[in-house]
């Protein structure tokens, strides 16, 4: 069954997914904003902004909002990142009209009372202080703000506990109307669902939004700056991230990319696995990732060594990427290229990540891509391609990097950049 992409007059966009034989689906709000769209004065205010249309939306409470979607037997969660927050629902198959009546609540209608965004605020508070304590998120966060400095990418999703602290009932409002618009809505279901019916229970809950009176600017071009930082605490481990300036959603070198990193880093076949851990024993942990956005992106390899193999981890990740940009070899081709592909198939087996890719894929690119024109687009790739994305991310002569751990692995990030532009 073919995926169905509706607008309303209002903008809204309605992505309808059915799935044969299913007894469930998954319906997902997807709003294009997240925490790129703050300004340094906002920064945390769309995390924020998601716990608190939990605390009460519509007519319901905290506790009857989740009461209500649990008592049918499903479930509701939320999400907020850089370009995007979702909203969703996963239920049995009747539960379309609940699930909606409940997300477009929250996205529509929260109750924002004073009271609980105080509360909130202490609670999101304490979710900053975990993560700062939580070395392997910790390392994450000083990596993106070496790599995106000065810029909205380079702050933290939570944002800090000085900005959260001015956010009163109102201005979070007038932030939410901005944010949620009418036209920055994707509703994407799919699994056991109903074209009709979805479109009639759409149109009732956002067929009457319409937009803001003070729209939120647009978030400003990204550009990846590079450098390095340290932090020194007494761990058992030091956790390395680093990462190159790669490409965005948009590139067409973004495939290419993909199979680069899944070589470099993407399993127990990667190269880095197999010489980083299994030849030389440097790390427990180690995997490569992209990391893209609409405009900028990046690649980044995570590790987690003793503090004394730490700068020997970063050199011997240097080398590798340097090896695979010049040579690619036809079996380990092959199977990132069935490992991505793999991915491709199971992930399309989840109504949830269905709905979710959907959505997103409406907000990136305007459209839907069929699981099979994935599959020829990782299919295309060749050696060549491979060699020229390599080049790409070396040339450019930029790296960012992170290390938290003892000062015994302090210069592993700049043993990574020194290893990397020798000869």
């Amino acid at each position: 069954m073919t995926p169905k992409i509706h607008t309303l007059s209002n903008g809204v966009r309605v992505v309808c997914d059915p799935i044969g034989g299913l007894e469930s689906l998954a319906l997902s709000i997807v709003i294009d904003g997240g925490a790129r769209w703050e300004t340094e004065a906002t920064a945390g205010w769309a995390h924020l902004l998601e716990h608190m249309v939990f605390k009460g939306a519509g007519a319901r409470s905290s506790r009857e909002i989740v009461e209500a979607i649990e008592g049918q037997g499903g479930n509701i969660n939320a999400a907020t990142g850089q370009e995007r927050t979702s909203f969703q629902v996963r239920c049995l198959t009747g539960g379309l009209p609940l699930g909606m009546s409940v997300l477009s609540d929250l996205v529509r209608r929260p109750t924002l009372d004073p009271a609980d965004l105080e509360k909130e605020k202490g609670v999101v508070g304490q979710e900053i202080a975990e993560a700062a304590d939580t070395p392997d998120d910790r390392v994450f966060e000083l990596a993106q703000a070496r790599a995106y400095a000065g810029h909205a990418l380079g702050r933290p999703i939570l944002g800090e506990v000085a900005s959260l602290t001015p956010a009163t009932a109102e201005t979070l409002g007038v932030f939410h109307r901005g944010l949620y618009a009418a036209d920055r809505i994707v509703v994407s279901a799919a699994g056991a669902v109903d074209e009709d019916e979805l479109l009639a229970l759409t149109e009732a809950a956002f067929g009457d939004g319409r937009a803001p009176d003070r729209p939120l600017n647009r978030p400003s071009p990204a550009a990846f700056a590079g450098g390095h930082a340290a932090e020194t605490r007494k761990l058992e481990q030091a956790h390395l991230v680093l990462m190159l300036p790669g490409v965005s959603r948009q590139d067409p070198d973004f495939f290419t990319q993909m199979i680069f990193t899944e070589m470099l880093g993407g399993g127990m076949s990667s190269r880095l696995f197999q010489e980083v851990r299994e030849a030389h024993g440097l790390a427990y942990a180690i995997d490569a990732y992209n990391d893209a956005y609409e405009d900028v992106g990046a690649l980044g390899v995570y590790a987690g060594t003793g503090a004394a193999d730490a700068a020997p981890a970063a050199r011997l990740t240097a080398q590798e990427i340097k090896k695979l940009a010049a040579n690619v070899g036809e079996g380990e081709l092959a199977r990132a290229k069935a490992q991505l592909k793999g991915g491709l198939f199971m992930r399309r087996e989840s109504p949830l990540a269905r709905a979710e890719a959907n959505a997103n894929n409406i907000h990136s690119f305007g459209r839907l891509f069929a699981a099979r024109e994935l599959a020829e687009k990782i299919d295309a790739v060749g050696p060549q391609d491979l060699r020229r994305v390599g080049e790409r991310l070396i040339a450019a002569g930029q790296s960012a990097s992170a290390v938290l751990g003892s000062k015994r692995a302090a210069g592993a990030g700049e043993a990574f950049a020194e290893a990397l532009a020798a000869g």
